[in-house]
């Protein structure tokens, strides 16, 4: 099917429903809960699901059903991470048995997992660009019994 994928009712009261389309009111709402960071990360991919679930829970963004879709976040950005160090080691050219300069194969590999990142991260709004389609309620503030001076 053509278009963008659709957003969820969440992520278009955050953005201000710029589509002015009516909302799903019957959406589940699965809670704001940080979920169980799967065994199969390890190592950098384990460290950015630390990092990121922290911040994502901070927001509200973050359910237990999102497990899946952060967890092959953070494996894009594991092999984004070690196609680049291998990149920096070996350089964008390689040499072939028959000595014919070629493209790195870890140019492939760091620019599918970009690719795959972005499209994780815009799903989260961790783009500039979603991020900035995103409007976060005011918390409201604690009275402190001193007037505003």
């Amino acid at each position: 099917m053509p278009g963008p994928a659709p957003m969820p009712t969440k992520m278009k009261l955050l953005t201000g429903n710029r589509g002015k389309r009516s909302l799903n009111d019957q959406e589940p709402e699965p809670e704001n809960k940080i979920p169980v960071k799967p065994r199969i990360l390890q190592g950098i991919a384990r460290h950015e699901w630390y990092r990121i679930t922290k911040i994502l829970h901070k927001l509200e963004l973050l359910t237990e059903i999102d497990m899946a879709a952060l967890a092959a976040y953070c494996q894009s950005y594991q092999r984004w991470c070690e196609a680049e160090k291998n990149l920096r080691k070996d350089g964008l050219i390689v040499i072939t048995e028959k000595g014919f300069p070629v493209q790195s194969p870890y140019v492939g590999i760091s620019n599918k997992a970009l690719e795959n990142m972005k499209k994780f991260l815009t799903e989260f709004g961790m783009t500039p660009a979603s991020r900035s389609r995103v409007k976060v309620p005011q918390k409201k503030q604690k009275a402190t019994g001193f007037s505003d001076i």
